[in-house]
This record gives structure tokens, C-alpha cells and sequence, in this order.
């Protein structure tokens, strides 16, 4: 049988797709995240099926129930916060199942940083001002960041930086992109994005570090860094002008 992974969004129940539904709903065992998946969405399952916590589990446990389900001749429906592809542990699984000959497929799910983006009511590509979004993290206790891949690095471009798990290392986000955009550079902070406690702060590079202390939030943040963030002072795409041609709409 099938390990599906499955994306289910960044925390409100009905984010996850439609075909993420419904693998959920006739697959036998569920394997999740207990502290980033919403259990509205583990009411969603088939009717029986076991679902297992995995927070607490090694890769090398979490192959063993997925290959003993496969054996069994059942389907798992492995659930990933947000989209699978970023920060999701995703590659080792996929390599061991691979190494076992196990089937498997990947459903895409609504990325943390695209329901942050929404509440937070903005774009993060502007024309003008920021046409590119450099999604990154920064080393904390997991692996070390690639050489290149540092923000002091990155910053460099002046695009929108999307910085994800580093609540806890806000103060050296602030010390290596402030020479870059500037003390005054908008920032947002999403806690727990399109989930029911969702909170949002806005504030400057000069300012965030105080905020977010005094706020409490310990994980579960998007740090958004970026021009974009600065309202309404910037000219108009002209993907709608009325003097663009192009091939859904001629020029009179």
C-alpha cells in the first residue's frame, strides 16, 4: 500500500486541501505532529484508524510503524504542518521509504508564510520595492546553516526574508540584518498563524526584539523582514495597465 503525505496547513482546520481530505479520510493509520496539527483536522479521519503522535518518536520508529502498516496491506496518512517541502523532515523519510520499496506520494499543503502573509493583509512581492522572498532559518540547536546561506548573507539582497523557527533567535536576526535594511525596516511577527490564538506584531528592527520578549511567544512564530511590510507607497503593477498588451487582452 501507500504512505501519503499530506500537508494540512499552517493550523486552521479547513486549510487543508481537498485531496489532502480525503486521503485522510480512507487512509487506516495517521501518523502526526501532536504539538503542530490541529486536532479538527484528526477529527476529519476515517472512521477506526489509529493515529499516532510522532513528537515523541525517532525517524527510525516512525519507518517502522509506516513499513508494518504497508505490510499489513493498509495506507498511512503522514501528516506535515503547513507544506511538507519546507522544514519537514520530509527527504529522510521519503530516502528510507525508497530504500524499502514502499510507495509513496506527497500532497502539498497552505505554506506557514502564505497565512501569515494573509493576516497580515499583504503582499510580500511589490512592485518597485521587493519582487523576490528568500524563505530561510537560522541555526539555533539544529544543523548549522550551509555556508552562503547566513542572513547576514542573504540580506544582502534586500529582498523580503521569511525567517522560520527562530522566535528564540530574534535577537541575532535583528544584529545581522539591521546593517543590511536599516533600523527602521517593518517587521511582522505571526504566533501561530490562522490557528484561534493567532497574535500579530508589527514594529521596526529597532523595536521587534522588546515586543516579542514582552509578548512571551517561545515558538511557533514567522519573523517577515522587508520593505513590503511599509504600506502603500509604491506605483502599480503594470500587469493591468491599460496600456499592457498582452495575449488575454488586446490594446485599442
Amino acid at each position: 500500500m501507500t504512505i501519503h503525505f499530506i500537508g494540512v496547513g499552517p493550523g486552521a482546520a479547513d486549510l487543508i486541501t481537498v485531496r489532502g481530505l480525503n486521503l485522510l479520510q480512507r487512509c487506516s493509520m495517521v501518523l502526526y505532529a501532536g504539538s503542530l496539527i490541529p486536532e479538527d483536522v484528526l477529527f476529519a479521519k476515517k472512521s477506526g484508524a489509529n493515529c499516532v503522535n510522532t513528537a515523541h518518536l525517532t525517524l527510525d520508529e516512525i519507518i517502522t510503524i509506516m513499513a508494518a502498516t504497508h505490510a499489513d496491506g493498509e495506507d498511512v496518512a503522514r501528516l506535515h504542518s503547513g507544506d511538507p517541502s519546507l522544514y519537514g523532515a520530509i527527504a529522510e523519510q521519503m530516502r528510507r521509504l525508497t530504500a524499502l520499496s514502499i510507495p509513496y506520494t506527497v500532497t502539498p499543503g497552505v505554506p506557514a508564510f502564505a497565512a501569515a502573509a494573509a493576516a497580515l493583509a499583504t503582499a510580500l512581492t511589490v512592485p518597485g520595492i521587493s519582487q523576490t522572498v528568500i524563505l530561510t532559518r537560522t541555526a539555533v540547536r539544529t544543523d548549522p546553516m550551509p555556508p552562503g546561506e547566513e542572513l547576514a548573507s542573504l540580506g544582502r539582497s534586500q529582498a523580503t526574508i521569511v525567517i522560520h523557527l527562530s522566535i528564540n533567535n530574534l535577537a541575532a536576526v535583528v544584529r545581522d540584518l539591521t546593517p543590511l535594511y536599516g533600523i527602521d525596516c517593518p517587521v511582522a511577527v505571526v504566533y501561530r498563524a490562522s490557528w484561534p490564538d493567532q497574535h500579530i506584531l508589527y514594529g521596526t528592527l529597532d523595536t521587534i526584539h522588546d515586543q516579542v520578549k514582552a509578548a512571551g511567544f517561545l515558538q511557533t512564530a514567522l519573523i517577515i523582514v522587508g520593505q513590503t511590510l511599509g504600506g502603500c507607497n509604491f506605483r502599480e503593477s503594470r500587469l493591468y495597465a491599460s496600456d499592457y498588451r498582452h495575449s488575454q487582452r488586446g490594446v485599442s
